[in-house]
């Protein structure tokens, strides 16, 4: 059947690691689901590429743990913070993190959800969503047709750069300064189990280590802070180990892999979460934190998670549109809200070099403080 006349449960669009869980979760409960995704996959997308401890509860619930395991993920147990001309400080991980490649991670768990039972159509662009009495109509273009699709719930899992075409004008968003983000992978560096984060004038640069001997480097850089001459993603991580000394040491031998640069602008991080807009939100679509944080992936496989139990409530009529939004807008207040805020403060004062060397000199004088500010940057866990 076309998917021009197809009514169905649910449509998810898009297939990151939030569409995927929910497509996934939909899928095993037996409703029937079809995820839209509009780039091809598999494909470099600028990330951290930190699996953070978290989610590894989030995999299990999801049947998604040995399918992430079986990509050989690089083990992480510590972070550590560099200011220039500061002393670096190491802080303990709550738990193991893993180094993962959003390559082969993202293709993984959509292929999670097809084997669930959701059909997935790559290729397959959300041209807009509208309501037609009870069902959502989604207008589609690809493989040089276009079309509408119904069906009784649609979740969007779109990303952040998606969001003003498929907004709700009653919802307003807020977000800070335009920013860039840049993404290489090297080999001929040490590979150490250490996620590395270098605060410079100007943003910071993420090194973490990533299946095949691999580290990458993930920056989210102010492009009014530097001279404007940079063209490419190698170029503005360059320009960024310039700014750090240890940076520039640690990059030295470091081979660029062909094929892995990635770059993404404008990045624009949230002041609060929008669980809602015409539609259920998860990952990106609804929540950017800062990077810094290192959970991103793990918002969006739980608000996946989250929202299609919510959403399969839905379907079987034991929950209206509205409860489902207030239960859904209740899971972000209470575990996404607390690390978003303490996430935008860390953002602040890494950017201030003579403010990051102070909070790394306290980190040091007060251990436990230190690491209890990493286990506050991560998603809360349910129920605390």
């Amino acid at each position: 059947m076309r998917l021009a006349d197809k009514t169905v449960d649910a449509v998810v669009i898009g297939g990151g690691p939030g569409g995927s869980a929910a497509a996934r979760e939909l899928a095993a409960a037996g409703w029937e689901t079809i995820v839209l995704e509009r780039r091809a996959f598999p494909r470099h997308k600028v990330c951290g590429e930190f699996l953070s401890p978290e989610a590894k509860t989030t995999l299990r619930e999801l049947g998604l743990e040995d399918t992430v395991n079986g990509l050989s993920p690089v083990r992480i147990e510590r972070v550590r913070l560099s200011a220039a001309g500061g002393r670096p400080l190491d802080v303990p991980l709550p738990g193991a993190a893993l180094g993962i490649s959003r390559r082969e991670l993202d293709a993984a768990l959509l292929d999670g959800a097809r084997r669930a039972g959701a059909e997935v159509r790559e290729g397959i662009r959300a041209a807009g969503i509208r309501r037609e009495g009870g069902i959502y109509a989604v207008d589609t273009q690809g493989d040089g047709t276009a079309g509408t699709v119904h069906a009784r719930v649609v979740v969007g899992a779109w990303g952040a750069g998606a969001r003003k075409a498929f907004a709700d004008p009653r919802a307003a968003r807020t977000g800070a300064s335009r920013l860039l983000g840049v993404k290489v992978h090297f080999e001929g560096i040490p590979v150490i189990p250490v996620t590395e984060l270098y605060a410079f004038r100007g943003g910071y640069l993420g090194l973490s280590p990533v299946p095949g001997g691999r580290v990458n480097a993930a920056a989210l850089l102010d492009p009014r802070a530097f001279s404007g001459g940079e063209s490419s993603a190698l170029a503005w991580i360059a320009a960024a180990a310039r700014r750090h000394p240890e940076l520039a040491r640690r990059l030295e031998g470091a081979r660029p892999v062909p094929g892995t640069e990635a770059a993404v602008s404008p990045v624009m991080l949230d002041r609060r979460p929008l669980a809602w807009s015409g539609c259920p939100l998860v990952g990106d679509a609804a929540l950017r934190i800062p990077p810094l944080c290192g959970d991103g992936m793990s918002i969006a496989l739980r608000s996946g998670l989250v929202c299609a139990r919510l959403a399969d409530r839905r379907l079987r009529g034991d929950m209206t549109d509205d409860a489902w939004r207030r239960e859904y807008e209740r899971f972000f207040r209470r575990e996404c809200a607390g690390a978003l805020r303490l996430g935008r403060l860390l953002q602040t004062v890494l950017g201030r070099p003579g403010a990051a060397r102070l909070l790394l000199a306290i980190g040091h004088a007060a251990p436990e403080w230190a690491a209890s500010v990493v286990r506050r940057t991560r998603l809360a866990e349910p129920g605390s």
